[in-house]
């Protein structure tokens, strides 16, 4: 990677890995009701997640909110990886949003206010997006010819 395709995308990679370090952090310090909390929502839109004990939920959530992370703060990790990496994990988000009663405005895409929360990940989606489309893009190498 050079050093004005690092640069570009530092602000992406670092603004995302920070705000879902935070993220990770606090959910593996969650207590019952919060981790009750968290797990109940999750599965009213992922049934599947409803199997799981609330306390595991919220712990492997956290692991993984960690593990993202890292994939995007560690400037070894191609974009094009962290970029995948960070799309699916807020597809997921997006998903809610999308998928959740009372989180959008009847017939629109449109958050309610209690939809704001989760709206805004859409953000997460398009740097993802953003830093995969980045690490496919062949490298120039060198200045580019000029035209006569």
């Amino acid at each position: 990677m050079n050093r004005r395709s690092a640069a570009r995308q530092l602000p992406l990679r670092l603004s995302a890995g920070a705000f879902i370090l935070n993220s990770g952090l606090t959910k593996l310090k969650a207590d019952e009701e919060a981790a009750a909390q968290l797990q109940g929502f999750a599965a009213t839109t992922y049934p599947f997640l409803g199997k799981l004990d609330p306390q595991q939920f919220a712990g492997l959530l956290g692991k993984a909110e960690l593990a993202l992370s890292a994939v995007l703060l560690l400037p070894v990790v191609p974009p094009a990886v962290g970029g995948a990496a960070l799309t699916a994990f807020s597809s997921g988000l997006v998903g809610l949003y999308l998928r959740t009663p009372g989180m959008r405005q009847e017939g629109s895409l449109r958050p309610t206010e209690q939809g704001v929360v989760l709206a805004k990940d859409v953000w997460m989606l398009a740097m993802g997006l953003s830093l995969v489309a980045e690490g496919l893009l062949p490298e120039s190498k060198g200045r580019r010819r000029r035209r006569r």
